[in-house]
């Protein structure tokens, strides 16, 4: 699956009072890996930005000037999104300005952006399973150990970035096991039940024709970050570092 993660920075808000998009910014993940791909532009809104939306992303009305307008890049960003899931946080607020910016430029067609795209919010996401919590992407990165230690100022490539880590951590554990594989139902169709116990690959009795890989050093460290993480977010160890402790204090 191609997503974009997205975010945008705007003059203020709400959009209805005639506030634009002054900041785009997006990087591609193909396979949950980010690709090196990204999408950034800064926009002339022309209008002033608001006093309050300046203290959070720092974007000064002088600093826009002479930027182009979002008609001279919306087909170059229509065709780096299109197709993709996009990973917004609070996604009603930057599809609400990315569908009010197609609008304006007289490009009804793309003036609903999930008819071209899926769309995937964050918030929504972090809100489901931390209900009653803080869920800006701030405290999403202190719960889940994502460094955002970069992250003075609000900035739309730069918020990208540390979302698409928060979301791969938030989603990094397994969702899906499949028993069946690519067994086929004994006619060579490939669809069988999946609850056929003769589907299910099995090791061979002669163990020593399998091949083991170990983890390396750089893995085993990366693994005990993963553990330090979810022991912080959970409020107590994992419950991989639980069942290792009890296996220890039993041999010992």
């Amino acid at each position: 699956m191609r997503s974009v993660v997205l975010d945008t920075e705007t003059t203020g808000m709400p959009v209805t009072d005639g506030h634009r998009v002054i900041e785009i910014g997006c990087v591609e993940l193909i396979g949950r890996r980010l690709t090196g791909r990204h999408f950034h532009v800064y926009l002339q809104p022309d209008r002033e930005s608001d006093e309050g939306a300046i203290g959070v992303h720092g974007i000064t009305n002088e600093f826009l000037v002479g930027k182009p307008r979002f008609g001279e890049v919306a087909d170059e960003f229509f065709e780096f999104i299109k197709g993709a899931q996009l990973i917004i946080h609070n996604a009603a607020f930057d599809i609400g300005f990315i569908n009010n910016e197609f609008a304006l430029i007289g490009q009804t067609d793309k003036a609903d952006i999930a008819q071209h795209c899926t769309v995937l919010d964050t918030l929504l996401m972090a809100r489901e399973r931390h209900p009653g919590q803080r869920n800006s992407l701030d405290a999403l990165c202190k719960r889940y150990g994502v460094d955002n230690s970069g992250r003075e100022l609000h900035g739309a490539l730069l918020d990208s970035e540390i979302l698409a880590d928060v979301y791969l951590t938030m989603t990094g554990g397994q969702t899906s096991l499949s028993l069946a594989g690519n067994a086929t139902d004994g006619n060579g169709s490939g669809e069988g039940s999946g609850n056929n116990a003769s589907e299910i690959r099995r090791l061979p009795a002669d163990r020593t024709r399998c091949r083991v890989i170990r983890a390396s050093e750089s893995e085993l460290a990366e693994h005990d970050v993963r553990m330090s993480a979810i022991a912080k977010s959970a409020g107590a160890p994992a419950l991989w570092v639980q069942l290792q402790e009890a296996r220890d204090q039993a041999s010992a």
